[in-house]
């Protein structure tokens, strides 16, 4: 289990906060009319559905709407950052429109380095991964840097590069947290699963990075240990599975699946109100 530390209570910081933003995935990013949204929306354009004071219209009723895609997203945080810190309070309708383009060009920068916070955060509270702590803490004071530089800077930053370097030590992290399971550990890195029956399967300490399991059964399987990192958990059902223990499961990841009031769950994840609310 991990330590309940600062660390711990940063993941806190990185949860998006509604109030403090305006409304910034619902202009800066499109989306397609399919399973997940009702309607076509380009990238730049503000949601039908959003208000003059930046809340959406809908928002109690996404899913019934047609709207599931909004119900599983969350911004890590990125859009108070950018509201309130990058561009000092000033609202993108306020501006010029090179104003507006810069704040919506800049948010999905943002979001990327604050998800590998969460990781590097959360990478923090782990026991095992404690002689990566040093190096842990230098890429993770780095990453806060890089997401407090100006506009320009933040525009013509390469996340990629970034993000490979912080996958070197999250990989060390997995491999040390994961040692620590009992028997064999089956590794299923980027693993297609799609639909597979792994209802009660033993996946203790498992690798399921970037693990396609959209669709997939795993209800009453043992996840404990488990690293989720980029793992794709659309419509997989979670009922009654235990994935106390698990690692860089994001909420996002959680809200895209399917569970059960017996689904066991990490401190640093919320169960997802819609697993046992009706439609």
């Amino acid at each position: 289990m991990p330590d309940q530390t600062a660390d711990q209570a940063g993941l806190d910081d990185l949860r998006g906060d509604c109030a403090q933003c305006f409304g910034l995935c619902c202009v800066a990013l499109p989306f397609a009319a399919s399973a997940d949204f009702a309607i076509d929306k380009d990238a730049g354009k503000p949601c039908p559905n959003l208000q003059g004071d930046h809340r959406c219209g809908i928002h109690a009723r996404l899913r019934q709407k047609g709207f599931n895609g909004c119900t599983v997203y969350d911004c890590f945080g990125a859009g108070q950052k950018v509201s309130q810190i990058t561009f000092g309070g000033q609202d993108w309708r306020d501006g010029s429109p090179e104003h507006a383009r810069r704040m919506l060009d800049v948010f999905p920068v943002v979001r990327q380095l604050h998800e590998l916070l969460w990781y590097l955060t959360e990478a923090l509270t782990l026991p095992a991964a404690r002689p990566l702590h040093a190096d842990l803490r230098r890429i993770l004071a780095e990453t806060e840097q890089l997401t407090r530089q100006t506009p320009g800077e933040l525009a013509a930053l390469d996340v990629g590069a970034h993000r490979q370097e912080v996958n070197v030590l999250l990989l060390k992290t997995s491999e040390l947290v994961r040692a620590g399971t009992r028997g064999r550990k089956k590794d299923r890195r980027g693993a297609d699963l799609m639909g597979a029956r792994l209802k009660g399967a033993d996946l203790r300490g498992a690798n399921l990075r970037g693990a396609c399991l959209i669709a997939a059964d795993l209800t009453g399987a043992d996840l404990r240990g488990a690293d989720l990192i980029g793992a794709d958990l659309r419509d997989a059902d979670l009922s009654d599975a235990d994935l106390t223990g698990a690692f860089f499961l994001t909420q996002p990841q959680l809200n895209a699946a399917r569970g059960s009031a017996g689904t066991r769950l990490p401190e640093s994840v919320a169960r997802p109100v819609h697993w046992t609310a009706r439609l």
